[in-house]
């Protein structure tokens, strides 16, 4: 099981694991995978220890990081309550209100300003060149050329996330490595085009650069299609919410578990951007007419911060109604995500299941 991507970044196998879980990037990169560690919400000094361990724990294996960088909505100057409409303010509060969500012991205002995420994001990526990674991908729009230029002097390559064609060929353009193309069925932000008809659109529109299918992935035999649509490997991220080594809330991996492909939503309600996740009380609130509109990313990820905190922290009390409004994001796959497994374990029935897909095709060529 092995294409030219697989040679170049070292794996045995060409499946890539996104996860925000430590241990589950460990898993997967010792099982002959990639694990790509999300960093976007860590600390410069958290992230370092992330990475310290990470190493340790796989001796050596390749691994990767990933990150967020949304464009600046204003100057760092400018005080983040001037930037949250009060309408906005009041209706999340009464939302959390009628729900019966207590406030955190440590509750204080949220007073992350937007012009500062990208310039964090940047110096993540500063940290984490420090130490062996193996890729370092950006999942929100052109990485700052910077961030290319000092992933390339230290030997990196550089996969982005895209959705459509045209957002490849800007990716190509600014010197991106590998194209993770992420069809509508994926989780988080995601354009409108399938899977099916966006990764051989995008394989033929920026070849030779290699291209891995994302979106709806989470077997041998969904591996073995997007090997089939010309991909030299899979991106994955749903598959490993469920896996004995992930942090996810319990009350968020019962929902996944009782889910049906059909309980997701493309929703703006987390971030401002289009994201999918699960359907809960939460998005039904924020898709209500009679509710505010979500705010541009990054504005409603400021303004729903502390409720979303609040939320997670309550979601198992039963005398709080946290658990119908707590979410995640995952994508349409959710609906085949039955058991709790460990993550090699999800490897190597990737792995099988694949080759008997492979052997399967191979009969039915005269």
């Amino acid at each position: 099981m092995q294409t030219e991507l697989c040679r170049r970044l070292g794996l045995e196998f060409p499946i890539v694991a996104f996860s925000h879980c430590r241990d589950v990037v460990a898993a997967v990169s010792n099982a002959g995978g990639l694990g790509v560690l999300g960093i976007s919400g860590s600390s410069v000094d958290e992230l370092d220890r992330k990475l310290t361990w990470i190493e340790d724990a796989t001796g050596g294996r390749p691994y990767g990081v990933d990150v967020l960088l949304p464009a600046p909505a204003t100057e760092a100057s400018v005080p983040v309550e001037d930037l949250i409409p009060a309408a906005h303010k009041e209706f999340v509060a009464d939302l959390l209100a009628r729900y019966g969500v207590p406030p955190l012991p440590d509750a204080g205002p949220v007073r992350t300003v937007p012009g500062a995420l990208a310039a964090h994001g940047v110096a993540l990526i500063e940290a984490a060149l420090e130490h062996r990674v193996g890729l370092v991908a950006s999942a929100l729009g052109p990485p700052p050329p910077e961030m290319v230029t000092r992933a390339h002097d230290r030997g990196v390559p550089v996969a982005a996330l895209v959705g459509k064609r045209e957002h490849a060929e800007r990716q190509r353009d600014a010197g991106v490595d590998i194209i993770v193309a992420q069809g509508y069925e994926a989780g988080g932000h995601v354009g409108e085009i399938g899977t099916m008809v966006l990764v051989p659109e995008i394989v033929d529109a920026v070849a030779p650069l290699p291209v891995l299918a994302a979106g709806g992935i989470a077997s041998g035999r969904q591996v073995a299609a997007a090997l089939a649509l010309g991909a030299q490997g899979v991106w994955t991220g749903s598959v490993w919410l469920t896996t004995q080594e992930a942090e996810t809330h319990p009350a968020v991996v019962a929902k996944f578990l009782r889910a049906t492909s059909s309980d997701t939503i493309r929703s703006r309600a987390t971030t401002g951007k289009p994201a999918r996740q699960l359907r809960t009380a939460w998005t039904d609130e924020w898709e209500n007419p009679v509710n505010p509109d979500p705010l541009p990313m990054p504005l409603q990820t400021i303004l729903t911060a502390d409720a979303r905190a609040r939320i997670q922290r309550s979601a198992n009390k039963p005398d709080s109604g946290a658990g119908a409004l707590i979410t995640y994001f995952v994508g349409q796959v959710v609906g085949s995500l039955r058991t709790v497994r460990p993550a090699r374990q999800v490897v190597l029935n990737m792995v099988e299941e694949y080759l008997e897909a492979v052997e399967r095709l191979g009969g039915s060529v005269l």
